[in-house]
């Protein structure tokens, strides 16, 4: 084909892969205004199976950028798992029941199961509204990266040549596109072009474990089939995971000679149906029944390999997310939640960048931060893996895996199961110097939620519902006491923020305030509150509870902030950034010039 007909486009940042964490990346730099396009190599969006389960954090994600509502709509909830074991009498025995998920402090103390395609034509649809749709099917043929420092260190600069491959173009359309981009985001799977073309490597193993995954609509007399449950029995391993409607999903773990060609040793998908899959849980599953009445709705095989990426970006420029960065086993319901806060994670740092809020130096944090994070949830994987696919302990093999020993670890892991307890270290983003000033708002992780009150209508909200993925970082001044004496120091504070130089004034394009009282509904004007301080009416907070004392209160003892106050850096994704005495107010300032641009 002559050059003149490739066509040539430029855009500010270009997503390969439409599975969650491209979704999720394409969704909120669109929502953010960024200039962005999605392409994938499949032809039709994902119909059924794949990735099923929404923890805790990711469900508070997803409402930060207004999505929760529809997947709590469709979605199951799971709220209660149960432990079955070897009974004496042979078979199967319940041996224990537990709260799904151990974190008090979670929004949504449960699990959303719901499968993969329905959760993304959230986004899809999101897209949609917003003039973005996924370009398909679409596979990009060559990448190349200038080397040149100087075009590289301008954040405006298009050093991205990439070359895609329209594979349905039309007639007389060219089927070659040279797309010029600012940055690169390959989401595009454990088989990662992205990753492969700039020799990026994947740390780790394979192991031994071979499961296999059943979606089915059951008919049994197991009482447990709406709870997850982790059984234990001498004939292998097997989870149950309720789904939306009546559907569940099975995790069958299988023996060698189930799946293993006897020659090669290599796993011969050909030697496994669904029914053979169906028939080795009846077998983990007595006493109890388990048959299906319909179709088995989606099956798979896997092998669990824990891997991590050598890195995670290159030059700043070119980054990847979710499985092209990191594998491991589906059975704790990590992965499309690691994926989607990989993205949501980078979202903020590339909108700052593009908008010319931040210098590029912020664009570091995203592997610092996303790539320590998957090394914990391989080590964590490792240790949940073999607990789950380990022979439980009998009479006859002592060196089992004992039902409490399980069930602590289950419980142990739940901080990190659910997301709740993902901490980021101290970097450029994260500030731990004055963690004291609140004692439990632990400094690198999510700010807690909590209900308080509005001080001009009596209101309660959700202080989470004020903190949108809006790519803006929230400043949350706890006023303190309404005494004359604590008014006058916030008074005083506030004078001093507002000067010309200081980050309130300098950043404010990039900055909302709230300002939350520890006072009652009763002794609380929303105005009594300085004006550089109340963004809007609705930003002022009493820490007070509902009209009919309902909900709300005892918001100042749980993030642990006296009487005095405290200053609380929120960042875009909701994470918090620094905490400060009124007294050492201009570290914020330190703090926004150490990556922050003047406009």
């Amino acid at each position: 084909m002559p050059a003149s007909l490739v066509r040539e486009s430029e855009v500010d940042v270009l997503v390969i892969g439409a599975g969650p964490a491209g979704l999720m990346c394409a969704n909120g730099l669109a929502k953010a205004g960024v200039n962005v396009r999605i392409i994938d190599q499949r032809p039709s969006k994902v119909a059924a199976g794949q990735a099923d389960g929404i923890q805790p954090r990711t469900i508070e994600v997803l409402q930060s950028y207004g999505l929760a509502e529809r997947l709590l709509r469709e979605g199951n909830q799971m709220h209660m798992a149960a432990f079955y074991n070897p009974s004496p009498k042979g078979g199967i025995m319940r041996t224990g029941r537990a709260p799904d998920i151990t974190a008090p402090t979670a929004r949504y103390p449960f699990e959303v199961t719901l499968h993969q395609g329905a959760i993304e034509a959230i986004f899809l649809d999101s897209l949609s509204s917003m003039g973005v749709s996924v370009e398909r099917p679409i596979i990009p043929t060559a990448v190349e990266l200038d080397q040149n420092p100087i075009v590289l260190k301008d954040p405006q600069s298009h050093p991205i040549k990439i070359v895609l491959q329209h594979l349905d173009a039309s007639e007389g359309q060219s089927e070659t596109e040279i797309v010029y981009a600012k940055y690169l985001v390959g989401a595009d799977g454990a088989h990662s072009w992205v990753r492969k073309s700039f020799g990026i490597s994947m740390d780790g193993e394979q192991t031994d474990y071979i499961w296999g995954v059943v979606d089915m609509v059951p008919s049994t007399d197991m009482p447990d089939i709406r709870n997850k449950c982790a059984i234990h029995s001498d004939n292998g391993s097997c989870m149950v995971i309720p789904r939306e409607g009546d559907k569940i999903r099975l995790y069958i773990q299988l023996t060698d000679a189930d799946v293993l060609d006897p020659h090669t040793r290599r796993v011969d998908k050909a030697r496994v149906t669904p029914q053979r899959l169906l028939d080795v849980a009846k077998k983990s599953f007595r006493p109890f029944r388990i048959e299906t009445d319909g179709e088995i709705d989606w099956w798979t095989l896997y092998i669990i390999g824990q891997r991590v990426a050598s890195k995670f970006s290159v030059h700043e420029r070119v980054f990847i997310a979710g499985d092209a960065c990191h594998t491991h086993s589906p059975k704790a319901g990590q992965g499309m939640n690691a994926s989607m806060n990989d993205a949501h994670n980078l979202i903020w740092k590339l909108t700052h960048v593009l908008r010319g809020w931040a210098d590029m130096s912020l664009l570091k944090t995203y592997e610092f931060e996303r790539r320590k994070y998957a090394q914990d949830l391989i080590a964590f994987d490792k240790s949940f893996s073999a607990l789950f696919s380990g022979k439980p302990r009998t009479d006859d093999n002592q060196e089992g895996v004992s039902h409490e020993e399980f069930v602590e670890a289950f419980q142990t892991f739940g901080a990190f199961t659910s997301g709740i307890g993902i901490h980021y270290a101290p970097s450029l983003v994260v500030n731990t110097t004055h963690q004291s000033a609140a004692r439990n708002l632990v400094i690198g992780q999510r700010m807690l939620p909590h209900v308080f009150v509005r001080a001009a209508d009596a209101r309660p909200v959700e202080l989470h519902d004020l903190l949108p993925a809006d790519a803006r970082f929230k400043l949350l001044v706890f006023t303190g006491a309404p005494s004359a004496a604590q008014l006058a120091r916030v008074h005083s504070l506030a004078e001093d923020m507002a000067r010309p130089e200081g980050a309130l004034r300098v950043h404010a394009h990039a900055m909302d305030v709230l300002a939350i009282s520890a006072g009652t509904k009763d002794d609380v004007d929303y105005t009594d509150i300085p004006e550089v301080f109340r963004s809007h009416w609705s930003k002022v907070l009493v820490d007070d509870s509902d009209m009919f004392g309902r909900t709300g209160g005892g918001g100042y003892e749980a993030y642990g902030i006296d009487a005095r106050g405290a200053l609380v850096v929120v960042r875009p994704d909701g994470y918090v950034a620094m905490v400060a005495p009124f007294e050492h107010h201009r570290d914020i300032d330190r703090y926004f010039e150490s990556f922050m641009r003047a406009l």
